[in-house]
């Protein structure tokens, strides 16, 4: 019996996965999230698994480094649109320091650094076990170089 999923359904499960984990981060963290945010992190969570299902040998640690750019960039547009063109005021970072337009600041570009790796590490699992993909092995931060040999 083929149980394979097709790649349509894969990215929905996915995407709906990494929605709900960013909304119970919020939970937790704040007592209240917002269904744009639930949006949000199905983009970032599909995004941040394709960075190590395309880049198969980058090292953990550049990973977590791309994937907190990504989710960064990416809350700074959706601030952009939902605080601050349409006035919602889901969040506001002014009274933190090093913010822009109050949409992304660095103390939340560092966290999500550290929280890429629940990220990552939860892609890779549900791809091991919903969708029978090869388990990926982690380095921290880099591979062994190729071992040359010395022709003589």
């Amino acid at each position: 019996m083929d149980c394979t999923i097709d790649r349509p359904m894969k990215l929905f499960i996915l995407f709906s996965f990494g929605g709900g984990l960013y909304t119970i981060v919020e939970l937790l963290f704040r007592q209240s999230s917002h269904w744009s945010m639930f949006i949000l992190g199905g983009i970032c969570f599909l995004l941040i698994g394709g960075i190590n299902s395309v880049f198969t040998d980058m090292p953990l640690a550049a990973q977590m480094g791309i994937s907190a750019v990504i989710i960064t960039v990416l809350e700074f547009l959706c601030g952009c649109v939902v605080n601050l063109l349409l006035g919602w005021q889901v969040w506001n970072y002014e009274a933190l320091p090093l913010n822009l337009f109050g949409q992304v600041c660095l103390y939340f570009s560092l966290a999500w650094y550290f929280l890429s790796f629940v990220g990552i590490v939860t892609d890779d699992f549900l791809r091991t076990k919903l969708f029978y993909e090869p388990a990926k092995k982690y380095t921290l931060i880099r591979r062994k170089p190729a071992q040359i040999e010395d022709k003589q």
